[in-house]
């Protein structure tokens, strides 16, 4: 099963209307995102807490990293760039930190607040080799500002 974006959409906008707490948000966005589609392993925000560091936040699937400085892997690019990373094979990304050993392939997406400032990161990992596309960062940062943004 792939996720239907349009469905998933509609689903998280829903259940989050009128919802302001952070957590609350990230852990329905964390929870609809994990379940919608198969190749998504392990599904889960890594909040901002102080300057340059990310804790790990509301997430679906197995332990993740507490903690993971902006100059370290694709999460710390992520937040550190305000770009999508889109990675293919975490094996070939520099600086990669392993989490999980499953973990083959990564998309992780920065999520901003209404300012336009990142709050989290927002990380799937999938099991399966090259298992992200452009399609999944349009869609995902899509929701997300709808979310996170509005």
């Amino acid at each position: 099963m792939t996720a239907d974006y349009d469905a998933l959409a509609k689903t998280i906008s829903a259940l989050t209307e009128g919802e302001t707490d952070q957590v609350a948000l990230m852990a329905t966005v964390a929870c609809e995102v994990h379940h919608a589609d198969d190749r998504f392993d392990w599904t889960g925000f890594y909040r901002v807490t102080e300057p340059g560091v990310l804790k790990i936040g509301p997430y679906q699937g197995g332990h993740g990293c507490l903690v993971i400085p902006f100059d370290r892997g694709v999460c710390g690019a992520a937040a550190r760039t305000g770009e999508v990373q889109l990675v293919p094979d975490v094996d070939a990304f520099p600086g990669h930190i392993a989490c999980a050993s499953s973990t083959r392939s990564e998309i992780v997406l920065p999520v901003r607040n209404v300012q336009g400032e990142i709050i989290a990161v927002f990380d799937i990992d999938s099991d399966q080799p090259d298992a992200f596309t452009e399609t999944d960062a349009s869609a995902l940062s899509s929701i997300l500002t709808d979310v996170f943004a509005r």
